[in-house]
């Protein structure tokens, strides 16, 4: 059985991960069917919103697989190679940038690698028994699939470094309170209330959308001069589609818009 399960329906892609008897751990094996559904997300044209959550009801994710790690490790140093993991460059957490909208449905426990994996997503429905956390401190690690740097920026500083530096659990309401997750839904209806989400989403325009989340993402990280001409020539970019043409029509018209990504 696939330790990921990538599946289609309407213009949804579902990513599950599918190791709940290891709590749904990143190995290298799920990493790599993980970096292969994002991309096929990024490069599907019959896709515009992606969902992704864990199988069971356990755990999203208790981040990357330490047994495989350890098991690494000793390899490594029986060989005299770096101790180090080296990742690709180019996986969902790090450098992989695909400007569709991806909603991190969290069924459990997300911790290390798996809040990072949902940190990575732009929207975060939380069940109401999920509990989140970086935990690597507490094996003398820290967050290396991009949490000190995406932490700070979704939540408050003090808040970060408490979770950072404490490596405990927050529940799923603080996790709310805090701006972590946008939403706390009861467990049953997690995964309706993510492709209702996923549904209103696909009503926008598709090439707006996903202009306005590259001009968030990127600008962010620069000046808001700088933001404000990157603003410019996305939307410069955007009005050459024609379904920035349908969209004033069909209001005009007083009827629904027909998008169709071009």
């Amino acid at each position: 059985m696939s330790v990921v399960i990538y599946e289609k329906k309407d213009k949804i892609g579902y990513i599950t991960l599918n190791r709940p008897e290891a709590m749904n751990a990143i190995s290298s094996e799920v990493l790599n069917e993980l970096t292969k559904a994002w991309i096929d997300v990024r490069d599907d044209p019959g896709i515009w919103v992606a969902i992704v959550t864990g199988a069971g009801e356990r755990a999203f994710s208790a981040g990357a697989d330490l047994k495989e790690i350890a098991k690494w490790q000793l390899e490594a140093e029986k060989e005299g190679r770096p101790m180090r993991p080296t990742w690709p460059e180019t996986i969902p957490m790090r450098g992989l940038e695909v400007w569709k909208p991806f909603i991190a449905a969290i069924n459990g426990i997300a911790t290390g690698g798996g809040l990072e994996l949902a940190m990575t997503c732009d929207l975060r429905i939380a069940a109401d028994t999920a509990r989140l956390g970086l935990m690597e401190v507490k094996q003398s690690l820290i967050p290396g699939w991009g949490g000190t740097q995406r932490l700070p920026r979704l939540v408050p500083f003090g808040k970060a470094l408490e979770i950072l530096l404490t490596g405990d659990f927050i529940d799923a309401q603080e996790a709310l309170r805090i701006g972590l997750v946008n939403k706390v839904v009861p467990l049953a209806e997690l995964m309706p209330t993510a492709t209702d989400l996923a549904n209103h989403l696909c009503e926008n325009g598709p090439l707006a959308i996903r202009a306005a989340k590259e001009a968030a993402y990127r600008g962010v990280r620069t000046t808001l001069d700088e933001g404000l001409r990157l603003e410019g020539l996305i939307i410069g970019n955007l009005f050459q589609s024609e379904d920035v043409k349908e969209g004033p029509r069909a209001f005009a018209e007083k009827r629904k818009p027909a998008y169709k990504a071009k």
